[in-house]
């Protein structure tokens, strides 16, 4: 018998393939520093991880909403008006089992086959890999290292084209930690409305950001209606292990996305959900604490990887990801690229980070080779982690 088609055209996201290896090698005994995954380091705060315990205690065990319950929907309602400085109300919002299902519903309630879908590039493996599963066509907007990692204005006008249905955005960024600038994030907006596009604007990363403030292309007037925004909690509370997210958008999608959801998962885990009021609702003080940490570990790691030979890095405005360009490193280490200098540093170094190729197709003309590192760990563990990078790129 044979598999559906489609299935030939569904990517993965190859972090997880590479964290399965390093926790293969780790119980073969290797001491292996991971800057692989795009991780949390910090354990879920303590509140948040009682307000858990104490919805199973007070027999939330059973369905709820598909959409989400109530309490959890105006909590987020107030969180985005607050943030982003928008009225929204808990009818435009939808809880899912982390951010990834708004990726996945957003296109396919809004996208046909056929359908052009402008992305970010390099960027989070999904987008490409869903635009691609629904039948449309993926339209790669690359990320310029002289822009900082944001895009050529131009090159974004000429992709544009009758049958463009969507522009996917993500600011901070996975995996550059580069942020889109106002006069970006307006020219989009601008385009949108204009060419009547579909927006998806992933800011899971939004308060993880340094030296400056978080913009929303949702807070550009008339944008509101026009863009479906993703945010959820594994990043910002370290609870990725929870699968918490949600989309806020207009009513009638939100109400298509619930119906979406009623369909794959029936809805989301309904104890987890109230853990997820007290995140939003409770004290901040742990998730700005993380905030100050990742803001520390990106001097050390920036610094760090600047002074190895052959490596360049802009420093990060967001997330914790750090972006540094290898060409030269693999010149010298007559590497075809960064997918061999990510297997050469695994197994000769004992190091893991991720290539280029985790995260897209090369652009068309694009030359340059790129790791990404998460600097989601120790200081302890960064510290080593470059020294074992330096003598192994350096010898």
């Amino acid at each position: 018998m044979e598999k559906a088609k489609r299935m030939k055209r569904l990517g993965t996201e190859t972090a997880f393939e590479v964290l399965a290896e390093v926790n293969k090698l780790k119980a073969e005994g290797k001491d292996i520093i991971s800057f692989a995954i795009g991780e949390p380091d910090f354990d879920t705060p303590q509140n948040i991880k009682d307000a858990g315990v104490k919805a199973i205690k007070d027999g939330y065990t059973h369905y709820s909403p598909s959409s989400g319950v109530p309490s959890l929907r105006e909590s987020v309602a107030r969180y985005i008006s607050k943030t982003r400085g928008i009225e929204v109300d808990p009818e435009e919002v939808v809880i899912t089992p982390g951010a990834k299902p708004i990726i996945a519903y957003g296109i396919l309630a809004c996208v046909n086959e056929g359908d052009e879908v402008i992305y970010p590039n390099p960027g989070f493996p999904i987008y490409e890999s869903f635009i691609n599963f629904v039948g449309a066509k993926p339209v790669p907007l690359p990320l310029l290292e002289e822009k900082e990692f944001s895009f050529d204005p131009e090159q974004l006008e000429a992709k544009i084209t009758d049958k463009t249905k969507m522009i996917i955005i993500n600011s901070p960024q996975n995996p550059t930690g580069g942020i889109l600038t106002q006069d970006d994030l307006k020219m989009i907006a601008e385009i949108s409305k204009e060419k009547n596009i579909w927006i998806v604007s992933d800011e899971v990363y939004s308060q993880i950001i340094y030296d400056t403030e978080f913009k929303s292309i949702a807070s550009i007037p008339g944008m509101k209606e026009r863009t479906i925004l993703i945010d959820g909690f594994s990043k910002t509370y370290a609870m990725t292990g929870w699968r918490l997210g949600f989309g806020v958008m207009r009513k009638d999608l939100a109400q298509d996305i619930t119906r979406i959801q009623t369909n794959i998962n029936s809805c989301t885990n309904t104890f987890i959900q109230y853990a997820g009021v007290e995140a939003l609702e409770g004290p901040q003080d742990s998730s700005l604490s993380m905030v100050k940490e990742f803001k520390e570990r990106r001097e050390i790691i920036w610094e760090g990887l600047n002074e190895i030979k052959g490596i360049r890095c802009i420093k990060p405005k967001g997330a914790f990801y750090i972006y540094p360009n290898v060409t030269e490193v693999c010149q010298n280490l007559n590497l075809k690229g960064s997918k061999e200098l990510q297997k050469y540093l695994l197994y000769e170094a004992d190091v893991a980070v991720l290539s280029r190729s985790c995260f897209g197709c090369r652009n068309e003309g694009e030359k340059e080779e790129y790791i990404r590192l998460s600097y989601a760990t120790s200081k302890k563990g960064i510290l080593e982690g470059l020294k074992r990078i330096k003598k192994a790129v350096e010898k």
